[in-house]
Formats: structure tokens, sequence, C-alpha cells
């Protein structure tokens, strides 16, 4: 009998390790003082570090004093263990929403010896919010959950989960979790999906009112509006002074005055891609 197995061990071995390579590798734990900043990865509930943020220093966001002010407020009370809403940054496209939100969060942290963390949530993974918050919870550490471009369409019920965990829900949003989020529409949704709820639903008002209401949840509003011509040169000044891009003045308005006509819109996004085209040329770094 002895004999028998001996001769199967090594068939057993071979099959052991076959099948040891086959399991999946195991989940890397989370840990939220490994970095300032996170990237959830849904699939494999992971919080992946980020090093380097792509982001540029907040005294270069020209055009949006008041919001960076108000911001500024808010997130400073919440990195100090005060009361904080939750914010939905809305309005035109290249305004500087997304990068208020990663600017403000290197400032309050240079400022502050309890580091925030911030940990981005990408808009298809939603639904995964309530397993994500219950492990930031567990975390302790103090988190801006960020969600950049946050919309939804007619028939995404993916909204509701959203609904529940800002205040909604049973659990409600961990007191070491706030909630940013930008949009380019004020409703989340799209006036044509609105006027269309209205129009097919068996109670138009109620039906219209269960979606509109989920921007209601964010108690700050920040607007973000297309900027003027000399609000647009004060930032493309503040880019080359920053960089060392040295062009005369009269030059440089005119040349960002005419990428300004070849992109057909005049933004700080615009101005940081002419800034991007113009140290190119004279071989400057930007990073």
């Amino acid at each position: 009998m002895s004999s028998d197995f001996d001769k199967l061990l090594p068939t057993l071995e071979r099959i052991a390790t076959a099948l040891e390579r086959m399991a999946p590798p195991a989940r890397a734990k989370n840990d939220l003082s490994a970095a300032d900043a996170f990237v959830w990865q849904a699939r494999t509930s992971y919080l992946q570090p980020v090093r380097n943020v792509n982001r540029v220093d907040i005294g270069l966001l020209q055009g949006i004093g008041q919001q960076k002010e108000i911001l500024y407020n808010n997130t400073k009370r919440f990195a100090d263990g005060l009361p904080a809403n939750n914010a939905l940054l809305w309005g035109a496209r290249g305004t500087g929403k997304s990068s208020i939100v990663k600017a403000m969060h290197a400032k309050i942290n240079a400022e502050s010896p309890a580091s925030l963390a911030l940990v981005e949530i990408h808009r298809e993974d939603i639904p995964t919010l309530p397993n994500l918050l219950h492990i930031l919870q567990e975390g302790g550490r103090r988190t801006i959950l960020f969600c950049d471009d946050l919309s939804f369409d007619m028939h995404d019920e993916s909204y509701k989960s959203l609904k529940a965990v800002l205040d909604g829900g049973i659990e409600g949003r961990p007191k070491n979790v706030i909630f940013y989020a930008t949009s380019n529409r004020r409703h989340l949704m799209a006036r044509d999906m609105i006027e269309n709820e209205r129009s097919t639903a068996i109670n138009p008002s109620e039906a219209v009112e269960e979606k509109v209401s989920l921007s209601d949840r964010f108690g700050l509003w920040l607007g973000f509006h297309n900027i003027s011509q000399d609000v647009y040169f004060e930032i493309i000044e503040g880019y080359a002074k920053e960089f060392g891009i040295d062009i005369p003045t009269e030059e440089l308005h005119a040349r960002a005055k005419e990428w300004t006509v070849t992109r057909g819109s005049r933004s700080g996004r615009v101005a940081w891609q002419f800034i991007q085209e113009v140290a190119g040329e004279l071989g400057k770094s930007i990073d």
C-alpha cells in the first residue's frame, strides 16, 4: 500500500504545484498610509497608491478666487475634524474644476500635520461606493473621495448608490470621508433627459424629483464659468513666469489670443495647452 502511495506522490506534487500556479494572486492589502493619493480599483477592491499626482499649484489657478476660498474653508474644516459639506463643482469644460480639487488637497496637506488622503473613484465604479466607503472607514484616515466628470444617463440606476451614501442610507457617509465631484451638469443629468422623464412618467413631478434631487445631497455647489480675455491673459502670464518662459508680454498675448481662435474656446485648460506648446518650442521643461 505504501509502495503504491510512493508511486503516486510525485504526480500529486505536480498537480499541487500546477494548482498553486493557477490560483489567483493574493489580494494586496489596502494601506491608506502608503501614499497621499490613491485610485480605487473596483474589480480587485484595491486602493492603488499614486506617487505623483498630476496637478498644478493652486496659485496658478486664476479667475476662480471665490471658488478657491469657499472650497479651502470647507476642506480645512474637514481636515480639522469639524463639520463640512460634500461639494459639487459644476460648469463649463476646462475651467479648473478638477484642478482645484487636486491643488486644494496639496495645499491643505502642506499646512496641516494631519494630512488628508485623496481617493479617486471612476464614474463607472459608483455602484461599488458602499464597499469603498467601508474600507475608508476602517482605514480611519480623513479622506477626500473624488469623482471627476460625474453624470448620469437616462436609464442609469447607479445614481441610487451615490444618493444613499451621501446622506440617505442607513449608514450614511463615514465621518472621516468627504465627497467632492465635478460635472458639466448642475443637476448631473442632461436637460433633455429631465424633460423626457417628465413627459414619459406616470407621475412626472415625482420622476424628475427622484433624479434631480441627487444634486441637493451636496451641501456645497460651486459654479465654474467661461473666463474673460483679461483673466485668460493673467493665467498665461502666471504660467510664463512660473516656468521661465521669457517672451515679451505683447507677443505672448498675441500668440495666446491666436491660440484661442484655433481652439474655439478660452479657458484655463486652453491656457495650459498653449503654455505647453510654447515651452516645447523653446525646449523648456514644465514638469
